[in-house]
């Protein structure tokens, strides 16, 4: 069975009981997944560039979009509209297909992996997971790696607030240390 389909069936029900939620449509859900990294110092070196690109879209099973540089800072040597970085953003299906990849796959993968913190909230119900490198992920070979990515991921929920938000994603398994 599919995580969506367990969520929807069993998952939700139950946390509607445990919030005191009048409907089932008050319980929070996921609404999208963002992957993001930045280029930063690198964007000068074009095959780090097609890399990234290359290894995200293998990640995230969809093309990244470049982020551009809005203004111009001349302390940072930073011209309007350079290549600062590349994002994925997954609704739907593909995430929820990514966030069981990530709990099931990619955690179990990490070395020394204890749990990921529960302070990483931003107050709005939104959680931020950052990766050191790309190679926990199953669909990336270490022998092809030329370059160490850091990668940030971040999972927006319907929720209103980091208690409800926690509560939907314990039940959904992610890893939080004790």
């Amino acid at each position: 069975m599919s995580l969506r389909k367990e969520f929807n069936e069993n998952i939700r029900p139950n946390l509607q009981k445990e919030m005191g939620a009048n409907s089932i449509l008050a319980v929070p859900t996921l609404e999208k997944i963002v992957i993001n990294m930045g280029i930063g110092k690198t964007k000068e070196n074009k095959q780090f560039l097609e890399e990234a690109l290359s290894d995200m879209t293998k990640i995230a099973g969809q093309k990244p979009v470049m982020t551009k540089s809005r203004i111009a800072i001349s302390n940072f040597k930073l011209r309007k509209g350079v290549v600062v970085g590349i994002a994925v953003t997954l609704r739907g299906e593909k995430m929820w297909d990514f966030y069981e990849k990530l709990v099931k796959i990619a955690f179990p993968r990490v070395k020394d992996f204890r749990g990921i913190s529960k302070k990483s909230f931003d107050g709005r119900g939104n959680y931020n997971i950052g990766f050191k490198d790309m190679l926990v992920f199953p669909e990336i070979d270490a022998n092809k790696i030329n370059f160490v990515k850091p990668m940030q991921i971040t999972i927006k929920t319907t929720a209103t607030n980091d208690k409800d938000a926690y509560q939907m994603l314990k039940s959904l398994n992610l890893p939080f240390s004790k």
